[in-house]
C-alpha cells in the first residue's frame, strides 16, 4: 500500500478522459483558470485600498456601533 505507481496514474487519466470527455475536462481546465485568475485580481485591487475605504468600524476609528435593535416588535401598551 504505496504510492501509485506511473501506471495507476496513466489508468486513472484514461478512466477520466472516457468518462468526461476532452471537450468537458477543457471547459473545467479553462473555468478553473479564470477562477484563479479572477481571484488574484481580488487580492491585488484589495490591497490597492487604502484605509479610507474601509468603513469606520474597520478604521480602528472610536466610533459607536449601530445599536442593535431586537427582532420583536415593541409592545403597544394602548391596547387590553
Amino acid at each position: 500500500m504505496g504510492s501509485f505507481s506511473i501506471w495507476h496514474w496513466l489508468v486513472v487519466l484514461v478512466i477520466v478522459v472516457l468518462v468526461f470527455g476532452t471537450k468537458r475536462l477543457k471547459n473545467v481546465g479553462k473555468d478553473l483558470g479564470e477562477a484563479v485568475k479572477g481571484f488574484k485580481q481580488g487580492v491585488h485591487d484589495g490591497d490597492k485600498d487604502g484605509p479610507d475605504a474601509r468603513l469606520p468600524h474597520e478604521r480602528n476609528e472610536n466610533v459607536e456601533s449601530p445599536r442593535q435593535e431586537s427582532s420583536t416588535p415593541p409592545r403597544d401598551e394602548t391596547r387590553r
